[in-house]
C-alpha cells in the first residue's frame, strides 16, 4: 500500500484515485438525473395540452454533456489539495460552464416558445409571427451577449472598461457597416410598423410576388414565375410598395366600344345591359355605375365600374369572364356590334361625275 502514498502534484495517489472515482460517479449521477428528469417531463408534456411543459422539455434537452463533465471534474477535485490559483481556475471554469448551460437552456426554451407561437397563430396573425421571429433573434443575441459579459467578468476582465471601449469602437464599426445596420433597423421597422407580413402579395416597382421570409438584412419574395426575389430591407422601405394582402375589396373598371352606326335606342339599352351583367353575379359583387362615356376615334365608349367583395385575383377573373360572356350574349340578342379600328372612305363627285374630293373618316 506504500504505492498509494506516492505523492504527485502535492497529493498522494489515494487522493487522486478518490478524486477520479468521485468525478466518474458525479458525472454518471448527473447524466442519470438529467435523463430521469427529461423522461418525466416528456411524459408530462405528452399528456397535457399546455405549452410550458413542452418549453421546459425543449430547454432541458439542450443540456450539454461537456458541461456535466466540467461540473463532475469540479466536484471530483474537492478532496485534492490544490494551490489557490488552480482552485480559482476550476471555480471559474465551473461558473462559466454554468453560465453557458443557462444560456443553452434559455435559448432552447425561446426557440420552442417561438415555434409554438408560430404554429398556433400562423393562420390568423402572420404579423405577430413575423414580429416574434425577428424579436427572438434579438432576444437570443442579447442573451448570449450577457453570458459573454458575465463570463469575462468572472475571469477578471474589467467589463465596465470593456463596454466603454466597445461603445467607442462601436461608432467606428457603425460607420463602416452603416448599410448593414440600415438593413437591421429597417427590419425592426418592418416588424413594428408592419407595412407587410408573411404571405402578403406585393408589387415593388416592376417586381411582384408573395412575401416568403423577412430576415435581419433582406426580405425574400416568391414571384409568380417561381423564382425568389431578394430585397434589401432598407431599399424595400424606401420603395413604393403596393400591398395586395391588405386589399378587402377590388375596384374594377372596364370599357367597351360599339360602332357609330348603333341606333340611339340601342345605345340607351347598353348601360342597363351592363348593370344587369354585373348584378346577376349575386352578392359577391357590388355595382357602382355604367355610362356612355365618350365619342372615341373608332367607337362609342361605355365605362362600367363595380367592386368584387374580396381580394382574390382568380375570383375577380371568374366574375369578369362571366360579365364578358353575358354582355356578348345580350349584344347578339339586341343586334349591337362591338367596334374595332376601321376607316371609312367617303367619295364626293361633282356634276360631271369627276371625283371632287375624298373624305376619310374613322369609325
Amino acid at each position: 500500500m506504500d504505492f498509494l502514498q506516492t505523492t504527485f502534484l502535492g497529493n498522494d495517489l489515494e487522493k487522486w484515485a478518490l478524486s477520479l472515482g468521485l468525478t466518474i460517479v458525479s458525472f454518471l449521477a448527473l447524466r442519470l438525473a438529467t435523463r430521469v428528469i427529461l423522461a418525466r417531463i416528456a411524459r408530462l408534456a405528452s399528456n397535457t395540452e399546455t405549452e410550458w411543459d413542452d418549453i421546459i422539455d425543449a430547454a432541458l434537452n439542450r443540456t450539454k454533456g461537456l458541461v456535466l463533465l466540467l461540473f463532475a471534474v469540479y466536484i471530483g477535485a474537492s478532496p485534492l489539495s490544490l494551490p489557490p490559483r488552480v482552485r480559482s481556475i476550476l471555480t471559474s471554469v465551473a461558473t462559466i460552464a454554468l453560465f453557458f448551460q443557462i444560456g443553452f437552456w434559455l435559448s432552447g426554451g425561446i426557440a420552442r416558445w417561438i415555434k409554438a407561437y408560430r404554429d398556433r397563430r400562423a393562420a390568423e396573425d402572420a404579423a405577430g409571427v413575423m414580429s416574434m421571429k425577428v424579436l427572438s433573434i434579438f432576444a437570443r443575441l442579447g442573451l448570449w451577449s450577457l453570458v459573454a459579459l458575465l463570463s469575462l467578468d468572472n475571469v477578471g476582465v474589467d467589463v465596465t472598461a470593456l463596454v466603454a471601449g466597445l461603445g467607442i469602437g462601436g461608432v467606428a464599426v457603425a460607420l463602416a457597416a452603416q448599410n448593414i445596420l440600415g438593413d437591421l433597423f429597417a427590419s425592426l421597422s418592418i416588424v413594428l410598423d408592419k407595412p407587410f407580413v408573411l404571405g402578403d402579395f406585393l408589387i415593388v416597382g416592376d417586381h411582384l410576388g408573395a412575401v416568403e421570409e423577412i430576415g435581419l438584412k433582406t426580405t425574400r419574395v416568391r414571384s409568380l414565375s417561381g423564382e425568389q426575389l431578394v430585397f434589401s430591407n432598407a431599399d424595400l422601405l424606401t420603395s413604393r410598395i403596393r400591398n395586395y394582402g391588405r386589399m378587402f375589396e377590388r375596384r374594377v373598371a372596364f370599357k367597351i366600344g360599339v360602332t357609330y352606326q348603333t341606333p340611339r335606342e340601342a345605345l340607351k339599352k347598353i348601360p342597363v345591359i351592363l348593370r344587369e351583367a354585373v348584378e346577376n353575379l349575386g352578392d359577391q359583387v357590388r355595382f357602382d355605375r355604367a355610362h356612355f362615356q365618350a365619342y372615341g376615334d373608332f367607337a362609342l365608349t361605355f365605362e362600367t365600374v363595380y367592386y368584387v367583395l374580396g381580394p382574390d385575383y382568380n375570383l375577380y377573373m371568374d366574375y369578369q369572364q362571366a360579365i364578358n360572356l353575358t354582355i356578348h350574349q345580350r349584344f347578339e340578342e339586341e343586334g349591337i356590334e362591338f367596334a374595332y379600328p376601321t376607316q371609312t372612305l367617303f367619295v364626293v363627285k361633282d356634276s360631271a361625275g369627276e371625283v371632287d374630293r375624298q373624305v376619310s373618316a374613322r369609325g
